[in-house]
């Protein structure tokens, strides 16, 4: 049974995972700090470390109807499941660095490789009518959602066929269909979009008594956002009115060159969250099992109007802030660490070391991948680029943009109205 979430049971000590036994503690070195896999940098912090995560006896998947073996956390359908939305992603994303170096996709393009055990974990679990928000680091959590790679990836390549019709680009992923709210360029800004998501869905439930309208948001930001008033004011904000939404705290220990712990004076975020009487829950964000459970218990919590939590995911970044971003700030070590427990090599073994699947499966689910790729790719080059006309949409409230003259009119048709500019 899963266990409830209350803030006072998670303002001094972690998250246990749900357990049928509670006798097998997990209990990091004495020489790490409360981050899963700091590097001799974080060492300093080890003396306030309280982290003892706990875990079942035995393995760490869920019992299949199929399968006689007892205490499992998923099924080996929903085991492929994940396994096959986090190859999507890797795939995706060093599809988009090859096309980048090439030189046929343009801008600033930040990639999600080493992080998508948090984008999968959390975003599996979620209804079509969820809600997330996410960063400029979006493709990832795009796919997770549903949108598809060819849509992401004419969006990239700025074509009319993109989700945003090619005018968001790499930064700005958006799709209605799936409630995708948008990729944002500048730390912070998703966020409030999310609260206020989640206070449309308080409303209709408790205000326009859509009794059925338990839809949950997800905010996901990094640890660099963390410090600034946004958040803040956002966590008091959703803990005040109970708001149905999980902050997710996407911590790759570095905000562009910057070091976590140079930038924070109480690195560890999750403690963050009880002083807005909020659960603040850490965990390892490079096991998407790990993720997945605490995801379970901190949505099932908003869906059911017990208000929001604060979720710091420990992961890392295989490639630098950006594209354009030669990667010489992080120590070597550091990166070899973090590369050495890489999410989608250790969900490989844990299904094949628990017969949830079969090296043929997961080679099967390799090549299904590269082919979808390949064919966004295909798709992305061959859709056409918008028309001028397009630059003058969205630009304004009014359909086509540039007002309404005194004749009821549209402005932008009449006669001379480009005249002397790129569209005449």
């Amino acid at each position: 049974m899963a266990t409830a979430f209350s803030p006072s049971k998670f303002a001094a000590q972690p998250f246990p995972l749900n357990t049928t036994s509670q006798n097998n503690p997990l209990t990091i070195p004495t020489t790490a700090s409360p981050f899963l896999g700091s590097t001799r940098k974080l060492i300093r912090l080890s003396s306030s470390s309280n982290l003892n995560l706990r875990r079942r006896s035995g393995t760490v998947v869920k019992e299949n109807k199929s399968q006689s073996t007892p205490n499992l956390l998923i099924t080996k359908e929903e085991g492929l499941e994940l396994y096959e939305d986090m190859v999507l992603g890797r795939a995706f994303e060093d599809k988009c660095a090859q096309m980048y170096y090439d030189r046929k996709m343009f801008g600033f393009v930040h990639l999600y490789n080493g992080q998508e055990a948090v984008s999968t974990g959390f975003i599996k679990l979620l209804k079509q009518q969820d809600f997330i928000v996410c960063t400029y680091r979006d493709h990832v959590q795009a796919l997770s959602k549903g949108v598809s790679a060819r849509a992401i990836l004419s969006e990239l390549l700025g074509k009319a066929t993109g989700c945003c019709r090619g005018q968001g680009g790499s930064m700005h992923i958006f799709s209605r269909e799936h409630n995708m709210l948008g990729g944002f360029a500048f730390i912070g800004e998703g966020i409030p979009i999310g609260t206020g998501a989640a206070f449309r869905s308080k409303y209709k439930r408790k205000v326009l008594k859509e009794a059925d309208c338990d839809h949950v948001t997800l905010a996901f930001f990094g640890d660099g956002t963390c410090n600034n008033g946004q958040f803040y004011e956002c966590l008091n904000m959703a803990a005040l009115w109970k708001l149905p939404i999980v902050f997710v705290v996407e911590n790759n220990l570095w905000a562009i060159g910057m070091s976590h712990l140079r930038a924070t004076s109480v690195p560890p975020i999750h403690k963050k969250g009880p002083a807005f009487g909020m659960p603040g829950v850490h965990v390892d964000g490079m096991d998407v099992l790990k993720v997945r459970e605490v995801a379970k218990e901190a949505i099932g919590r908003a869906r059911r109007a017990e208000g929001p939590t604060l979720v710091e995911c420990e992961t890392y970044r295989f490639r630098g802030h950006s594209l354009a971003d030669p990667d010489k700030l992080r120590d070597p070590a550091e990166k070899a660490h973090y590369a050495a427990r890489d999410p989608i090599t250790a969900l490989k073994k844990c299904l094949i070391d628990n017969s949830l699947a079969s090296e043929a499966d997961l080679k099967a689910i390799d090549k299904k991948i590269d082919e979808v790729v390949e064919e966004a790719v295909e798709f992305a080059e061959e859709s056409p680029v918008p028309p001028k006309s397009q630059l003058h949409e969205n630009v304004f409230a009014d359909p086509k943009g540039f007002g309404i003259g005194p004749d009821g009119r549209y402005r932008c048709e009449e006669p001379k109205f480009a005249e002397g500019t790129a569209l005449d």
